[in-house]
């Protein structure tokens, strides 16, 4: 069983989103998935419900984790975080309790915080933590003027750290520009990338499980 990161070019680019619709389509479909996000910051007891990892299980349906492995209250890189509350993340433990939650699973499905260079500690970042659990990756991005220089970013990170790449998502921009609709070509032109797809973001989550259709078959050749 190889973990699946769900990974961005930047924060708020749809990586949840993406996520969720991808573990409710999964289940859906009679796969046992267990969707975990490892690190969460800018928590607090107000928003535990609407947090990434209780959005990630209530779109599974799974009984543990219902919440993210690590929370803390500062909007920060996790390091910083886990530093601003005398805390530290014990990144061997963390790796350890991932892959017994997967033991019993058909897949696990992990959503980064951030991006792939996000200090998860300070000698450990996103990337490092995908490497160490043998994940593949699946990065999300926005359709929108930047996306191309920040997916190469990403795509040479995870061709450092020897993470295979599973496919570039991009979800639709709040506001379309003149790039909207090209860059999904480009991504895949320059990176030599077949499997580049483009989505809208939809509310209802078994629209938007329907529009992840072409992704979940990425996932299923992988798995294959």
């Amino acid at each position: 069983m190889q973990p699946l990161l769900i990974t961005g070019t930047d924060r708020g680019v749809g990586k949840t989103w993406v996520a969720r619709a991808l573990g409710r389509s999964l289940t859906a479909a009679g796969r046992r998935v267990v969707a975990i996000k490892p690190v969460d910051t800018g928590c607090s007891d107000a928003t535990a419900l609407l947090e990434d990892g209780a959005l990630l299980a209530a779109a599974t349906g799974q009984a543990e984790p219902r919440a993210a492995l690590h929370r803390f209250a500062a909007l920060m890189a996790p390091a910083l975080a886990a530093e601003a509350e005398g805390e530290a993340i014990d990144l061997d433990a963390l790796i350890l309790r991932i892959e017994a939650l997967g033991e019993s699973a058909d897949l696990v499905l992990l959503e980064g915080p951030g991006g792939l260079l996000s200090p998860m500690t300070w000698e450990w970042t996103v990337v490092d933590v995908a490497r160490a659990l043998g994940a593949s990756a699946l990065v999300v991005g926005v359709d929108r003027l930047g996306v191309i220089n920040h997916a190469q970013l990403t795509l040479s990170a995870l061709e450092l750290a020897g993470v295979a790449v599973t496919g570039v998502v991009l979800t639709a921009p709040e506001t379309p520009d003149a790039s909207t609709g090209t860059n999904a070509a480009a991504i895949a032109r320059l990176g030599g990338l077949t499997q580049v797809a483009t989505v809208p973001r939809m509310a209802d989550p078994d629209a938007a499980a329907a529009q992840l259709a072409e992704v979940v078959g990425w996932i299923d050749a992988r798995e294959g």
